[in-house]
């Protein structure tokens, strides 16, 4: 007889996506990788496929690392009028540098918050479908 393991999806997916766990077990990982999502679950199963969080992580990422870093460059600028390739040197890194540690995390969230929405594709109703 087959043991039937009950799991318990995240009551947090902003937690649970952050440190890279699935969202249903909260034990397996998400990546693969950097930020290649795996297949599905090593622990439970669960099937990423149903995930695709698309740009988002990256647009989050970029837009909040930007309004540091643009104040940055601007308070270098007016205080010390250096040339542009001193900011090519510190604000250029730490927009990347900044940018590519939220990825992940963003990633994760952004997948596990899907699982525990139930988010799906967006589908056309016509009217005689109702």
């Amino acid at each position: 007889m087959a043991h039937v393991v009950h799991y318990h999806p995240t009551e947090n997916p902003m937690k649970t996506g952050i440190l890279g766990r699935c969202p249903r077990c909260q034990q397996g990982h998400l990546f693969d990788g950097f930020l290649k999502l795996a297949p599905s679950c090593e622990v439970c199963e669960l099937d990423y496929s149903f995930a695709d969080p698309a740009d988002g992580p990256a647009f989050f990422a970029m837009t909040i690392v930007a309004v540091p870093a643009l104040v940055f460059a601007l308070w270098l600028q007016t205080t010390y009028e250096v040339p542009i390739w001193v900011h090519l040197i510190t604000t250029l890194p730490l927009t990347l540098f900044g940018s590519l540690m939220l990825l992940r995390p963003l990633k994760g969230w952004l997948v596990c918050s899907q699982y525990f929405h139930k988010a799906e594709e967006g589908k056309l109703v016509r009217k005689g479908d109702i």
